[in-house]
């Protein structure tokens, strides 16, 4: 197919065909997380499920036609939504936190129903991958965290599959190292077998499997591949490799074993053997010449479909009881109709949401008992227990895994990072894994969740760059995700309500990210006027995605602004409205995808256009907001960011950033008054 340039990039699975005996020993509803190459797993639990035409399905794959029944054709991907296989695309390891998450997420459930619940109560996790991967600082996070979690007695019924063929591309993993990592390891009850043997790969598999099953903890299979043809695509081992050593690699080949042992056990003569070869080969060519027909992707919005999953069907929620929220809130009800700060606004808008929707829950580092760096989530370890609130340890990419896994089964998982900084840790959950498992499964495998993240910038001589980090150009540029960012307490549960909505419903990927600045915001012009504090809104009230918030309808200036932006804008708008401007403050909201047509809209009417960023410059949201306002309107328009750096500890904390002073001043030179 290559060779006539109708197949496509393709990684082999050839030497790895034990993982057939693996797929043997477990359940087709065993949810697994597979290696890149594992079709020969795929083809045997393929015989597990009736209906199912295995050889035309992944030769579509192959072909990267739109008929493809799991990726749409967007890319050669192994998976199955029948076969409880979510498509993986380059698994370096990225997998294996959610796997985690997943395996948690079956007992989770057990204590707690979603209503979309995948898994049963009794399955398994199986999660594979190579002899390389498992150096990979993502492996070793997940392996530490299920060992974490099995220490302590919490249900994780987890299948390790190490896949050891001795090489990855073109580096050796040296003789024993796999085993010698985790013959011992806490928590990790260890299994190995020899995968060029099917018969012992089928028992120790087995073995393993119920181990995981009735213990309910985690296992480490590890079986011994070889690596046949290359690593992938026009890879030529012997570039690398004497030919001697790929020679006996060859003559290693897992078919040549299994038809001797069959042959040895009686089951099967090798001639028998060999016509059941050439049949398969033969069919697999005439299927070959039958899928390169089928249409493919052609235009953007083809490719582009399957970015935005599809919604879904969710029972209508009735509320909740006056005797439960009484219960629950305790003596902060008497509080609600005072105004309050941001980061108790918010407090109270989570308990809301967990009354609401029991298939919320929360996870990340020290959100339960310690309610939060910022006592954003304190009282609520208390009102719904450590099931919903689960302190998780310190690993990003653990607490980004056990999110994405426990989407996977029904779950709106909110986690937590405590501050935008630490994100970079672990990005790719987000973006190599998350964002794109609806666009690889032409949306029959999504990730919701609500991600909430304290950051950006001007907190007083505290934590310097590593705290204060002004950057979202990371999650800006992910596709399909929906970046939300309140300026005040009202608006911020108004807003929590509509990222729990889009990812209950539309099975959204939404990151909330909370100024930190403002959470103990109280004043607003001076000292004890209270300027910045609100009530919290009526339980029904929203604030839809895209909508943007406007103070004041002056004519001459619009300021266009978000977060801390937004409250500097509004102490420089009052200065600007004794000097004789008359300006209106727009509050974006929602920062990505850019609520372009309302932004149009609400700066209809006036003369200038002064973009407030606490972003950089470069990368930063203003890039994005100068681009918009000079291609749809004919409106003059600056703009004012943070410079290129990080921020700095100390009294200089601000000093890159803007400022009510700064604002002001570049507001009267844009309208022509020197100052």
């Amino acid at each position: 197919m290559q060779k006539a340039g109708q197949g496509f990039y393709t990684i082999g699975s050839s030497g790895h065909e034990g993982m057939a005996a693996v797929a043997a020993a477990l359940r087709p509803t065993d949810m697994a997380f597979l290696h890149y190459r594992d079709a020969a797993f795929q083809i045997a639990r393929a015989a597990q499920v009736p209906g199912q035409t295995i050889a035309w399905d992944m030769l579509l794959s192959f072909a990267s036609s739109s008929e493809d029944p799991i990726s749409g054709g967007r890319h050669k991907v192994l998976g199955s939504k029948p076969l409880s296989i979510p498509p993986q695309t380059s698994t370096i390891a990225s997998h294996l936190p959610k796997a985690v998450g997943a395996a948690y997420a079956i007992g989770a459930a057990r204590r707690h129903r979603p209503e979309h619940q995948e898994l049963p109560d009794d399955a398994i996790v199986c999660c594979s991958f190579g002899d390389a991967s498992a150096n990979h600082s993502t492996a070793q996070g997940a392996f530490n965290t299920a060992g974490w979690t099995s220490y302590q007695s919490i249900p994780l019924p987890l299948l390790f599959v190490c896949e050891d063929n001795g090489i990855g591309i073109s580096t050796k993993t040296p003789r024993g190292w796999i085993a010698a990592g985790f013959e011992n390891r806490p928590g990790l009850k260890y299994f190995a077998c020899n995968g060029l043997d099917i018969y012992e790969t089928f028992r120790v598999a087995s073995e393993a499997a119920a181990y995981v099953r009735n213990r309910r903890k985690p296992a480490f299979l590890h079986v011994g591949t070889v690596r046949l043809y290359g690593h992938a695509g026009a890879d030529v081992p012997t570039t690398y490799l004497p030919r001697e050593e790929v020679e006996a690699e060859e003559a290693m080949d897992p078919l040549l074993h299994s038809v001797r042992l069959l042959g040895e056990a009686g089951a099967l003569r090798p001639a028998e053997a060999l016509a059941i070869y050439e049949k398969t080969n033969a069919r697999v060519a005439r299927v070959a010449t039958e899928v390169v027909t089928r249409p493919r992707l052609r235009t953007a919005a083809e490719v582009m479909a399957a970015i935005i999953p599809p919604k879904r069907v969710c029972k209508p929620t009735n509320g909740q009881s006056d005797e439960a929220r009484a219960a629950a809130f305790g003596g902060d009800l008497k509080a609600m109709d005072e105004p309050q700060i941001m980061s108790r606004i918010i407090n109270w808008a989570l308990t809301d949401l967990m009354l609401e929707h029991p298939e919320v829950v929360m996870m990340g580092e020290d959100v339960g008992r310690k309610g939060g760096v910022y006592g954003v989530t304190q009282k609520l370890h208390a009102r719904f227990g450590p099931d919903r609130m689960i302190d998780t340890l310190l690993d990003e990419q653990s607490i980004l895994g056990l999110a994405i896994g426990m989407a996977q089964n029904g779950f709106i998982p909110m986690p937590e990072i405590q501050f935008l900084a630490y994100l970079h840790n672990a990005e790719d959950q987000i973006r190599g894994e998350a964002a794109t498992l609806p666009f690889f499964s032409n949306g029959q495998y999504t990730n919701p969740m609500v991600l909430r993240i304290a950051g950006l910038g001007y907190q007083k001589g505290f934590g310097g760059h590593f705290h204060n980090d002004n950057s979202v150009a990371v999650l800006r540029d992910i596709p399909g995700l929906i970046l939300a960012c309140p300026s005040n307490g009202a608006d911020a549960a108004k807003m929590l309500r509509e990222c729990v909505r889009l990812a209950r419903e539309e099975q959204r990927l939404v990151v909330f990210l909370e100024p930190i600045a403002l959470y103990p915001m109280r004043d607003l012009h001076r000292e004890k006027d209270g300027g910045w504090m609100r009530a919290y809104p009526a339980r029904n009230e929203t604030i839809p995605q895209g909508e943007v918030g406007v103070h004041g309808d002056g004519t001459d200036l619009a300021i266009v602004t978000y977060g801390n932006g937004y409250y500097l804008s509004r102490q420089a708008e009052k200065r600007l409205a004794e000097a004789g401007v008359k300006a209106r403050v727009i509050d974006m909201r929602w920062l990505s995808p850019l609520p372009s047509e309302a932004l149009v809209e609400a700066v209809k009417g006036t003369k200038r256009i002064l973009i407030v960023d606490e972003t950089r410059r470069s990368g930063g949201v203003a890039e994005a907001l100068m681009a918009l306002f000079t291609e749809r309107t004919d409106v003059p328009h600056a703009r004012i960011t943070a410079e290129d750096s990080f921020i700095a500890t100390g009294p200089a904390y601000a000093a890159t950033m803007p400022s009510a002073d700064g604002i002001f001043a570049a507001a009267m030179g844009l309208m022509g008054v020197a100052r």
